[in-house]
């Protein structure tokens, strides 16, 4: 049984991510279990280099939704709301699931006044403000990158070991990126509007297969369906109705990819009570039939 996000967590306003600042040092890496205090829908004016090394399940960057697993690497630009969300039996807890990287603007500007060749990094930081995820080699070397700076020691070793993970990223070819979301989302520094997004999040997981309902999640946030909408439109950048129907079809990739089950009992496990609308929506979404997705991930797998 997976375990929900609601229990990870208790209801609480999921506001500005504070990074805590080290005077020793000018950048912070770090490894985090799943769960984790700060894995929440948060938001910070760090750049944020996010790998995955054991744990799957959905992510949320801005307005779109997509599914994780391990070796997973992703640049998150500053201020960009992001949220990873683990699929786990009730009270497991996955050791050392994320290992994330954090370092400011203000760091790269003094980096750069000091050394102008690393200007070269600034198409790089450019795309992330709309969530880059990388493939490929460019992945596998940037994990590797990424497991170099874990390796060393403080001080002046790490950030040049920081500085060639960059210049690795930065040198990926663009079929090994992707960006994540399509066009810039303002998002609301209102953290009200953004606990909003956290809790609706969680209430939909929670209840995929038995039915989302704008006026239930609204009632929960004790607030009027037309004033939930628009908090939400303003936090998430999109409708909590598309959040909804993106959130289902991502959990049926899953099913589709890691389970030999029906399609239509795959439809009903994320709550479409037709399978007619289910296929449709599915293909609208990605160009292809629940079936032709599954024979398609099926001949990828290693």
């Amino acid at each position: 049984m997976q375990n929900s996000p609601a229990a990870e967590s208790p209801r609480r306003p999921a506001v500005r991510e504070v990074i805590p600042a080290d005077r020793d040092t000018s950048v912070r890496f770090y490894l985090h279990d799943d769960p984790h205090p700060f894995a929440r829908w948060n938001y910070h004016p760090e750049y944020e280099l996010h790998l995955i090394l054991a744990s799957s399940g959905r992510y949320v960057v801005g307005d779109v939704v997509g599914s994780y697993g391990p070796g997973q690497l992703m640049l998150v630009g500053p201020n960009l709301p992001h949220r990873w969300i683990a699929d786990r039996e009730a009270g497991q807890v996955i050791p050392d699931a994320h290992a994330v990287l954090h370092f400011s603007e203000e760091w790269v500007r003094a980096c750069q006044a000091a050394m102008p060749e690393l200007r070269g990094l600034n198409p790089l930081l450019r795309r992330s403000a709309r969530g880059l995820e990388f493939h490929g080699p460019s992945a596998v070397r940037g994990a590797d990158a990424v497991h170099r700076v874990r390796e060393a020691s403080e001080g002046m070793e790490r950030v040049v070991r920081v500085l060639e993970l960059l210049r690795t990223l930065a040198t990926a070819p663009g079929e090994d990126t992707r960006l994540l979301v399509r066009d810039w989302v303002p998002f609301s520094d209102d953290e009200d509007a953004s606990a909003l997004v956290s809790h609706a999040i969680e209430y939909i997981l929670e209840h995929l297969r038995t039915g989302v309902h704008l006026h239930d999640a609204a009632r929960r946030a004790a607030m009027s369906d037309s004033a939930f909408s628009r908090y939400f439109k303003l936090a998430s950048g999109q409708t909590f109705t598309d959040m909804s129907r993106q959130l289902r079809l991502t959990q049926a990739c899953r099913l589709l990819e890691s389970t030999k089950e029906p399609i239509a009992w795959i439809a009903t496990e994320v709550g479409y009570a037709n399978l007619s609308n289910f296929n449709r929506q599915f293909l609208r979404a990605y160009g292809v039939t629940p079936r032709q997705y599954r024979r398609t991930a099926a001949t990828s797998s290693p």
